[in-house]
């Protein structure tokens, strides 16, 4: 796993539709499971899914699309999501993959940011992507999957008649994405990512996934987040795996329902939906899984009796892995090696990961340090867009700093011990606590507002607000509810502060900046909890 002749021979020009994508083409096996949202189940082939890519690509290049340009993607978890990203990849189109839950003002932003020229959209995220049109000048294209609308082109009709097109060629340097992260003091952040990323992925899917040809491979994740580009689409196809796409939200019994019956032999979680079905009664009597061989966690590590739990009911240990949107697994628990509970693994093959002192030199075990990886792997992003200070912030010398801290032991595994910065993993997401006290402060309720993360036994974190409440308004339970629906509609849903109190003050320096970690220690003090993880 570890093998220090592992090297990953990138090739000058790769593209995932043609390389990988028409390479499957030619086996006539299944390559989708599609579950849609009332549970009906959809097989699509491999020779389907390169057929519709190729006429998707064609429909895009009739629209005048051109290489480079740049095209936010807003699609719920259906098979035209996929269709969508690998056609656009063949154009050599620079994709802005978004969650559906982003609201108005967050998908103006990264239009504009970007310099988008299309949206791609959901009828179901018609209205919302209405409401930005006047502040997105530059979006020349609304192209609509699901349905027809004034003022929009309906992809469905165009891709029904359109001819298959190949691609455009493109070299494994060329900007293939651009995936925004939050940041904690700013707007959100734009991760760049090239084709060499793409061909990448592979590593991750064949290494800590597992996947082979013969499996299912399910991978939760929203369609808006770097963790579906790598273990949704990139990885498992890259190593020849059919995939299962789902439609419908998470309950945990159903959940635990669909991996029995679809036959799912891979499976990729939040640490959430691990913990919520942990808590299932009966769990390894009421659901036997006899195909699933292999399961895995990102997003935060998992708690200990959540590992013991599942171990106990399936005779399977959920492998923890490691990485961000700007580059990829770094850290993993993998087949084969001793797992330590609680420990992040060993660094992945292509990765020279250590952790850091002050300096830039490697810490010795035991001691506190950051997150560092030397060299420039192709997963690593080319930078932030339009923003050479930040990127350059992330550099102590010959390291990248990820922005997390950790230690190692003498044996050489990695244990977490807290982010650097005040992001807030919350579940399956990260969130930038200016996204959310940007949002309150657009309440005429709100003087001042503070967000931190607050420990929970399910997620990790939720989001906590502390708020300042303007003379005149009344600091109670009803505005509490207001203030979260007030932030539900201005931003992403998932981003709202679930809990709120309201104080007199703000802890503050000198020169009057907000001190969140006094308020993150508070939490950590009042709820007598060890902070959750940075992990993406």
């Amino acid at each position: 796993m570890q093998s220090s002749s592992f090297t990953w021979d990138v090739p000058p020009e790769f593209n995932f539709g043609r390389d990988v994508v028409d390479a499957l083409g030619r086996q006539s096996r299944r390559g989708l499971l599609f579950v849609d949202a009332q549970r009906g189940r959809h097989d699509t082939s491999f020779p389907e899914i390169a057929a519709a890519t190729r006429r998707w690509a064609g429909a895009l290049r009739e629209l005048g699309l051109k290489p480079g340009e740049r095209v936010v993607v807003l699609l719920p978890k259906i098979p035209a999501w996929l269709f969508s990203m690998v056609a656009l990849d063949r154009l050599g189109a620079v994709v802005i993959p978004c969650s559906e839950q982003l609201r108005a003002k967050d998908l103006a932003f990264r239009a504009n940011h970007s310099e988008a020229t299309t949206i791609v959209a959901h009828a179901s995220n018609r209205h919302e992507v209405d409401l930005l049109r006047a502040d997105a000048p530059g979006v020349q294209r609304y192209l609509l999957v699901g349905g027809a609308a004034q003022g929009w082109s309906s992809l469905d009709e165009l891709v029904e008649r359109a001819g298959e097109f190949a691609g455009n060629p493109t070299r494994s340097d060329d900007l293939a994405y651009i995936v925004y992260t939050s940041g904690t003091t700013k707007d959100p952040k734009g991760v760049m990512h090239v084709h060499a990323y793409t061909f990448a992925k592979r590593m991750q899917a064949q290494y800590w996934l597992d996947a082979r040809p013969e499996d299912l491979v399910w991978c939760t994740a929203g369609t808006g987040w770097a963790k579906s580009l790598w273990n949704v689409l990139l990885g498992p196809w890259s190593c020849g795996s059919a995939i299962v796409l789902h439609e419908g939200g998470f309950e945990p019994a159903e959940r635990m329902d669909l991996i029995r019956d679809l036959g799912v032999t891979v499976l990729c979680q939040a640490p959430t939906e691990y913990r919520l079905e942990a808590k299932l009664e009966h769990l390894g009597e009421r659901w036997k899984l006899p195909a699933l061989r292999h399961c895995v966690s990102a997003g935060e590590p998992l708690n200990p009796e959540v590992l013991v739990r599942w171990k106990d009911a399936f005779g399977l240990t959920i492998l923890d892995g490691y990485g961000q949107t700007e580059n990829s697994l770094l850290v993993a628990n993998v087949p084969g090696t001793d797992v330590r509970p609680g420990s992040m693994g060993k660094p992945t093959p292509g990765h020279d990961v250590d952790v850091v002192d002050a300096q830039g030199n490697p810490s010795e075990p035991g001691d506190v340090g950051d997150i560092g990886l030397r060299g420039a792997p192709p997963t690593l992003f080319r930078g932030y867009y339009k923003s050479d200070a930040e990127t350059k912030a992330t550099r102590r010398g010959d390291w990248y700093l990820t922005g997390d801290r950790a230690q190692k032991d003498d044996d050489g595994y990695f244990w977490f011990v807290g982010r650097a910065d005040d992001v807030i993993s919350s579940g399956a997401y990260r969130i930038g606590p200016f996204e959310v006290e940007s949002a309150l402060l657009e309440h005429p309720a709100v003087l001042e507002s503070a967000v931190v993360g607050s420990p929970d036994a399910d997620r990790g974190n939720v989001v906590k607000a502390f708020i300042v409440v303007r003379a005149g308004y009344c600091a109670d339970e009803a505005l509490v509810k207001e203030l979260q629906e007030h932030c539900k509609r201005v931003t992403a849903p998932y981003k709202y502060p679930r809990e709120i109190e309201f104080v007199p003050e703000l802890p503050k320096t000198r020169s009057g900046k907000i001190r969140r970690v006094e308020l993150r220690q508070l939490e950590l003090q009042r709820k007598g909890a060890t902070a959750a993880s940075g992990y993406v």
